[in-house]
């Protein structure tokens, strides 16, 4: 007779609760399988016919895609890159034959030149990084400067991008731009930081009135008077209530400004009526969007060599 093999005692497991994680993991309870990161939806959403998910749909004009091809089709990216310059002063400009004054701002360009480029594939949009002046080694930061020394141009005191329809709008890294780049009669758009002001009260601030001078007013002649109800709206200060603070230094836009002279060599620009923005403070010159672009000439041929 065989003999009989030893029976074994079954004991059973606590609840999961009471176990060790390491024993709940699926490579303890399965160790052929592999683990799944991510979550896993037990329900998964249904189609949906307004997302445009699937053959034969268009993509949704809220794309990001189609965003930039409508602002490249309305003209609101100019064609052609901007540029940096100084503001010199204002002056004016008499015409011989009528005797007519025109009131005008002086621009200069020092040394701008093309620093990087900002793609679509890369970024999500076109641009070309200007950069303006010079700036000495020991004053730029160690990133900053490894940029410029990538890019091969010394380093600038201004940097500033300006955006562009398409890539035919990017110039070669190191390009210089000249004064000449914008030409006798086109128009500009100019954007610099307005003068500051400081603190200043509510009557140069905003042009209040003030307060009485008479009939017993003391000591508030030029400050606010009140400043909102007591009782029904909320005993409270509105939001955006015209009060005494900081004036002026905000970025400002001045549009469709016409070129009336350009000099190369010195890298002057004169454009007509007033820029934003104190003497020497820095002006960023592109094409105006509100009028037609400028007609470029095309860049001569190379000569043929014989």
């Amino acid at each position: 007779m065989p003999p009989k093999s030893p029976t074994v005692a079954i004991i059973p497991l606590p609840p999961p609760y009471l176990l060790p994680r390491r024993l709940l993991r699926p490579q303890t309870l399965f160790p052929s399988q592999k683990r799944q990161f991510g979550i896993k939806s037990i329900d998964p959403p249904a189609p949906s016919r307004f997302n445009n998910v699937g053959p034969g749909l268009s993509p949704l004009l809220s794309s990001s895609t189609v965003a930039l091809e409508r602002r490249a089709k309305a003209n609101t990216l100019p064609l052609r890159t901007g540029a940096l310059a100084i503001k010199k002063g204002m002056t004016a400009i008499y015409d011989t034959e009528t005797g007519k004054r025109t009131p005008c701002t002086v621009l200069q360009l020092d040394r701008v030149q093309v620093v990087s480029h900002k793609t679509r594939k890369k970024h999500g949009y076109y641009a070309v990084c200007v950069g303006s002046g010079w700036k000495s080694t020991k004053n730029i930061t160690k990133p900053m400067l490894g940029h410029f020394s990538v890019q091969g141009v010394s380093p600038k005191s201004h940097l500033h991008e300006f955006r562009v329809a398409d890539h035919t709008g990017l110039l070669a890294v190191g390009e210089e731009i000249r004064a000449d780049w914008f030409m006798e009669g086109q128009y500009v758009d100019t954007r610099s930081n307005c003068k500051g002001k400081g603190f200043q009260g509510v009557m140069k601030r905003w042009g209040m009135h003030g307060q009485d001078r008479s009939h017993g007013a003391s000591l508030s002649h030029r400050s606010l008077g009140s400043a909102g109800q007591g009782q029904g709206g909320g005993s409270r200060v509105y939001p955006g209530k015209k009060m005494a603070g900081n004036m002026g230094g905000q970025r400002n836009t001045v549009q469709s400004l016409k070129v009336l002279q350009t000099d190369r060599e010195k890298g002057l620009v004169v454009v007509t009526g007033a820029v934003s923005g104190p003497k020497g403070c820095l002006v960023m010159i592109s094409d105006a969007i509100k009028k037609p672009w400028p007609l470029m000439p095309p860049p001569p041929k190379p000569a043929e060599v014989t």
